[in-house]
């Protein structure tokens, strides 16, 4: 796995700032959760890394490798950055089993078919699913399909997993499923990014919270430390209505 470094990213849309001098480092193996109010730049700030937005100034590197600067005119498609992306909606393709929706990425790489059947059985297997590989998504619950798509997410072995509110299209009952998966990949070591609303899920498993308020990071600590201490008003208001819901 990689580490992700943001060395002072902005984004604009017209005269809108969305995110502001933006620095962020996230260490190999590490797992951060990115919290904040709906409209902080949190989405925007996860598709700049993946590089489904453009960033207006800075430099955003994958490892070693700069993926976006705006001074050298650098900018790699989300394919040429070695990351997988999980969205909001599952995302898996209804005319696919579930196998063909995890190997789709191995075979466009043109993978042999019997690495590729190996790969996405351990896919499979990782995401507890090991037995569905046959069956198509309209015979999946959603907490079943969206670790299928965690599943695709991983099957080209990317540097970087990031994860933009992946529970957020999830009844309330499929939403640990889904948690308990992403629980067993930060205990591997997988370097993640989450954008996420499961605010227990952020202080109990991550590494490291990030608060953002108007495209800014507000407050970056541990989750101990930022759930028992927050320093920014914001934050401690942000986090207080969590706390007393």
């Amino acid at each position: 796995m990689s580490e992700v470094r943001i060395e002072h990213v902005f984004k604009r849309f017209g005269a809108v700032t969305a995110v502001d001098d933006f620095n962020l480092t996230v260490k190999d193996g590490e797992f951060v959760s990115i919290l904040g109010p709906s409209g902080c730049g949190k989405t925007t700030t996860l598709r700049m890394i993946a590089g489904f937005e453009r960033a207006t100034e800075g430099e955003i590197y994958i490892g070693d490798s700069c993926v976006s600067s705006s001074e050298k005119g650098t900018f790699a498609p989300p394919e040429k950055r070695d990351i997988g992306m999980v969205f909001q909606s599952y995302a898996v393709w209804p005319h696919m089993t579930v196998a063909e929706n995890v190997g789709y990425p191995l075979k466009i790489q043109k993978v042999d078919k019997e690495t590729r059947a190996k790969r996405v059985q351990e896919m499979l297997e990782l995401v507890h699913l090991g037995e569905y590989g046959e069956r198509y998504p309209h015979q999946l619950s959603g907490g079943q399909q969206q670790r299928v798509a965690i599943a695709r997410a991983l099957a080209l072995e990317p540097e970087v997993l990031l994860m933009d509110e992946p529970t957020s299209a999830l009844d309330p009952e499929m939403v640990g499923e889904v948690l308990r998966v992403i629980r067993d990949l930060a205990e591997s070591g997988f370097t993640m990014v989450i954008v996420t609303h499961e605010m227990a899920f952020a202080r109990d498993v991550s590494n490291r919270v990030i608060f953002i308020d108007q495209g800014v990071i507000a407050e970056d600590d541990a989750p101990e430390v930022l759930f028992k201490n927050p320093k920014n008003p914001r934050t401690k208001e942000f986090l207080g209505r969590f706390q007393h819901s």
